[in-house]
């Protein structure tokens, strides 16, 4: 009886199977689900990341004489704008859209076509592809951002936005795609970049460079400049930036899981060794430690661990945030005077300088151990990651070098890079705006 009752349901399961395909393979082609607390994480840290834009530019702003407050504002609320968009229109789909011989995204997700709120697994499959999206293009926003403090005082509202929006579509997609997105070489290559390391920091970092060395010094540089004009603001701003950047760094986990409560405690940490070790050299050099000088080092500490965040552990954390104080301190200190350029705000001393130091970590320091989807670095008994950092460093250099150097060419030969020399002595919140963050000015 028993073995007649077994063949019956063989026969009943084979008969369904031949009637009703579709109901029993259901369970194969069902769509991936939400991830309630994921996707709630996910969109707080878009959130945070956002926030960080108008945290760039009091930070930015703050240290800008009286008569280019605004103008500091201003350029940053318009990449909220103008970024958005950007990324909605073409961005998103060169950054991570199906890829095109490990270079760049095709254009099929061009105006987010087909990016809808179910997940999508080559990215995550726990939160709708609109989460991953819209916290992706925050990234897209402040990255061009960073590198205005190279240029602050002195470059014109029209050229700024126009070189921004190209240098979004050739410099910054590109980069993206090599890196994170599914089939670009880098990322096939091994290199690790957690939160934006090389894609962020580097990338606007060196762009940053370009941009001073193109545009020239500011009139009375370095004789004749006034100290920050509103260093609460800076404070401010830097302050504004570590809260978000917990968003920055935990968000790029994907998930409210382990890994991202591992990368927020790193983040900290190396932010905090960061700002005490630039207090201890401005205390031990110059006999007294500054204000400035403990938020350059916090903000140089955030950027240091940014690619290493989701990879390495609490006391590496410490090393990491050490030793980028040590190197931008340098830099900022002493490169920048001796060979003479202007880099305003230190947008490349310390997001370009940071953002190396921080990959180049990552190969040192990285473990298997707090992230098993990583690697192991140097230190952890594998130079072959830090050789791959390295490249991916180089790559990241020469190609931001190249093409931001080209397109700031192209844009000053078309409508001119740089506000007159009259324009510039009166303040760019006048000349560009015709309004001004202050009553009285200096």
């Amino acid at each position: 009886m028993k073995k007649m009752t077994l063949l019956l349901k063989g026969m009943a399961a084979i008969f369904a199977m031949i009637a009703f395909p579709k109901i029993l393979l259901a369970s194969e082609t069902a769509p991936l689900a939400v991830n309630g607390g994921d996707t709630a994480w996910v969109l707080i840290s878009a959130g945070l990341v956002f926030l960080m834009t108008p945290g760039l530019a009091f930070f930015y702003g703050g240290l800008v004489r009286k008569k280019n407050m605004l103008s500091v504002l201003m350029q940053c609320f318009m990449l909220m704008c103008l970024m958005t968009l950007q990324w909605v229109v073409i961005g998103y789909t060169l950054s991570f859209g199906p890829d095109v011989k490990g270079m760049i995204g095709n254009l099929s997700w061009a105006g987010l076509h087909g990016v809808g709120v179910e997940p999508f697994a080559d990215y995550s499959a726990t939160i709708p592809h609109q989460a991953f999206m819209i916290f992706q293009a925050m990234f897209a926003i402040i990255t061009p951002g960073l590198i205005l403090g190279a240029f602050a005082e002195r470059m014109k509202f029209s050229a700024f936005c126009v070189f921004s929006l190209l240098w979004a579509t050739f410099v910054y997609d590109p980069v993206c795609h090599w890196v994170w997105g599914v089939g670009g070489f880098l990322r096939n290559s091994g290199a690790l970049d957690f939160a934006g390391g090389t894609v962020v920091h580097i990338n606007a970092g060196i762009a940053a460079l370009v941009c001073a060395l193109v545009l020239g010094k500011r009139k009375g540089y370095p004789g004749h400049m006034s100290p920050p004009h509103n260093l609460p603001f800076a404070v401010l701003g830097a302050g504004l930036l570590w809260f978000g950047w917990f968003g920055f760094n935990g968000g790029s986990s994907l998930a409210a899981n382990g890994l991202a409560a591992s990368a927020l405690v790193v983040t900290h940490i190396a932010a905090a060794a960061a700002g005490l070790t630039w207090s201890l050299l401005e205390w031990k050099i110059s006999s007294k430690p500054t204000m400035l000088g403990m938020i350059t080092g916090a903000v140089a500490g955030l950027v240091a661990i940014t690619p290493a965040a989701g990879f390495v552990t609490p006391i590496d954390a410490i090393w990491i945030g050490a030793g980028v104080s040590l190197i931008c301190y340098f830099f900022v200190a002493v490169v920048k005077t001796k060979l003479g350029y202007d880099d305003s705000l230190d947008a490349f001393g310390v997001h370009g300088i940071g953002g190396i130091w921080g990959a180049l970590a990552t190969g040192l320091w990285a473990t298997k151990t707090v992230n098993p989807a990583g690697n192991d670095g140097l230190f952890y008994g594998n130079p072959g990651l830090f050789l791959i950092q390295l490249k991916a460093v180089a790559v990241t250099i020469v190609y931001s070098f190249i093409i931001s150097w080209v397109l700031l060419k192209i844009v000053d030969a078309v409508m001119g890079l740089r506000v007159s020399e009259d324009e510039e002595r009166i303040g760019l919140d006048l000349t560009q705006h015709r309004e001004s963050g202050y009553t009285i000015l200096d």
